[in-house]
Order: structure tokens, then sequence, then C-alpha cells
């Protein structure tokens, strides 16, 4: 029995999501500024959102070993969209990171999919050879 069959590595999804999040964590806080001096939210609020947001993405990408923080994730797109309320650029850019935090959650729960259907063709392979 092959030791690298039983080993499958890293989770594709889990990298791509946590990059995404990684990402999107700096652009909405770089958002924060933008909402105290442009759209005069006070300055308690916008931290609260601004920053609150962001910690949240980077504390997420560090949680993804669980899929409840994927639940999380979704819901972070969300608020990332809400704030173009108030930072109407942060619309698109919501928009754009949703579409990035989706492509990555599929195409990387697919490249998983894939991967254990093959570990186990190999896995089959190796155990008629032996």
């Amino acid at each position: 029995m092959s030791t690298t069959a039983a080993a499958p590595g890293r989770s594709p999804r889990r990298g791509m999501c946590a990059a995404v999040l990684a990402l999107e964590g700096i652009v909405v806080a770089l958002s924060t500024p933008v909402m105290i001096v442009v759209s005069d939210v006070p300055v308690g609020t916008a931290l609260l959102v601004g920053l609150g947001v962001a910690g949240v993405c980077l504390l997420l990408a560090g949680m993804l070993r669980s899929e409840a923080a994927y639940a999380v994730g979704w819901a972070v797109q969300v608020a990332a969209f809400g704030i173009g309320i108030v930072v109407p650029l942060m619309f698109f850019l919501g928009a754009l990171f949703a579409l990035l935090w989706g492509t990555a959650y599929f195409l990387g729960r697919r490249i998983e999919r894939e991967r254990a259907a093959a570990y186990a063709a190999h896995e089959a392979r190796e155990t008629d050879r032996g």
C-alpha cells in the first residue's frame, strides 16, 4: 500500500478561499478611511464596520478547516457588498470579491472531489497489484 495515496495533501478550496479572504480584508480595511473622509461616516462607526469586517475576513481565513467557516465566508461577502451603501465603489468591489469567493469555493470543491476519486482509483490499483 502506498503512503502517498493515503495522504491527499492540502485542500485547494481552503487555500484559494483563504487567499480571497485575506485580500478582501485588506480592501475592506482600506475602505475605512474612505468612509470617514469622503462619506462623512462617524469615526467610531467606520472603524467598527470597516475594521470589523476586515478583521473577520482575516480571522476567517485561518479558520477554514471547518465547514461552518465557509458559511460565515458567504455572510462576509454580503457584508462587504453592503458597505457599498456608504462607499458606492464597494458595491463593485464587494460583487467582485463575491465572484472570486464563489469561484474559489466551487472550483476548490470540484478539485477536492476529483482528487479524492483519483486517490481512490490509485488505491484500488495498488490493492489489485498486491
